[in-house]
């Protein structure tokens, strides 16, 4: 089941995304669309095909992204966290070959685009959370177990 938790800066951007694609991205379009239009023929207007289909896209987008964020749990950082990793922490683990890995755990909306986010549903989280410093990480893989060993956490605050 997919989670219905956020970092404070995820919903912000989702919040600042859909304040952009409503006032605008849509109008834009919308007014290419009409110009497009009144040109008369539609079946063969390229800008009026492209953009009539640019306009469903973005107001699919627009749907998700209100139905996302009236439904979804902000978590933000609480000093009860540090030294243990919870939702939000910035993860740094390290193989017994010494390969080291860095990410951060957030809500399956916020992976999208971000390098080193992974969902906090995913095995490598799940396999994470409460854990600490020097703590042993045992994580399932195709070939069976991988181990990993937590060699920092920290958290971004919002200070």
């Amino acid at each position: 089941m997919k989670s219905r938790l956020i970092t404070k800066q995820g919903f912000e951007k989702l919040q600042q995304e859909l304040d952009y694609l409503w006032r605008k991205e849509r109008p834009a379009v919308t007014k290419v669309v009409s110009w497009a239009a009144s040109l008369g023929d539609r079946s063969e207007n390229a800008d009026y095909i492209y953009n009539k289909k640019r306009l469903r896209e973005i107001d699919r987008r627009v749907r998700f992204l209100r139905k996302t964020l009236e439904n979804i749990t902000i978590v933000e950082y609480h000093p009860q966290q540090e030294g243990k990793i919870f939702f939000g922490a910035w993860v740094e683990l390290e193989d017994i070959d010494g390969n080291e890995l860095r990410f951060r755990i957030v809500g399956p909306e916020e992976i999208y685009g971000q390098e080193n986010y992974i969902s906090v549903d995913s095995p490598m989280a799940r396999a994470c959370l409460k854990k600490e410093v020097d703590d042993e990480v045992i994580v399932p893989v195709p070939a069976g177990k991988k181990s990993w060993y937590v060699i920092n956490i920290e958290y971004e605050t919002g200070k």
